[in-house]
């Protein structure tokens, strides 16, 4: 299955990126390697999905928001490949930014809402190197952000 049938198949619409809300661009190539900013969560209105991981918001929440992010990215990453995601050879790293309590310890179980989204996606291709940081704050006070590397024809 193509990556857009599995797409289609998880009613996944890809959607254009989002301007960048400081001074960065949303990805940069470098070879045939591509990196994309930091994405925060966001609902689907737009707004920021704002919380805290052990406090305020639930692990499987924060699942949602990673995976939510995961979408986004695709979009950027789509963008990055002008407009063709077959290009997509690799998801080569993934990194997570949790926003939460000092106690919490379930950063790696909120970002497998993304890792599961591009193993889904991509296949095995999909797989890929990870880290998963709990932090203090996260711009607009966002529950996650996260960022990637991929590898493209």
């Amino acid at each position: 299955m193509s990556v857009y049938e599995k797409l289609k198949s998880l009613d996944i619409t890809l959607t254009a990126p989002a301007a960048p809300v400081a001074a960065y661009v949303m990805h940069v190539q470098s070879g045939n390697q591509v990196f994309l900013s930091g994405h925060i969560a966001k609902k689907a209105d737009g707004s920021p999905w704002v919380g805290q991981l052990g406090k305020n918001i639930s692990t499987e929440e924060g699942k949602q928001a990673a995976r939510a992010i995961a979408i986004a990215m695709l979009g950027t990453l789509q963008e990055a490949c002008g407009g063709d995601l077959t290009r997509v050879k690799r998801i080569v790293k993934v990194m997570s930014l949790v926003n939460s309590t000092p106690d919490y310890t379930e950063q790696h179980l909120v970002t497998n809402g993304c890792s599961e989204l591009l193993g889904e996606v991509f296949g095995d291709a999909g797989k890929h190197a990870r880290s998963a940081f709990g932090v203090a704050q996260i711009p607009l006070g966002a529950c996650v952000e996260i960022e990637m590397i991929a590898e493209i024809a």
